[in-house]
């Protein structure tokens, strides 16, 4: 293939079109990230007698804060 090939082929494709609207990421990284809050303090609570529940409580937080911080940073225009 050529590029002039390769330049018709991309430019009739359609745009990209996110499935999240951009409109909605302030939202979703507040309540990510007030979620992560909340079990941060609950983890503190725990009992340090129940390890497997210390762990899913822990990984939980991680994933929604990390899930959180994204749509923050996409949210204010840092596309990761």
């Amino acid at each position: 293939m050529d590029y002039a090939t390769i330049q018709t082929l991309h430019n009739s494709l359609p745009s990209f079109s996110p499935y999240v609207p951009t409109s909605l990421l302030p939202f979703i990284a507040l309540i990510l990230l007030s979620s992560t809050f909340a079990l941060a303090f609950y983890f503190s609570t725990l009992p340090k007698t129940a390890p497997i529940r210390e762990l899913g409580v822990a990984l939980l937080a991680s994933v929604l804060g990390g899930f959180g911080v994204v749509a923050l940073f996409c949210s204010v225009g840092v596309y990761v």
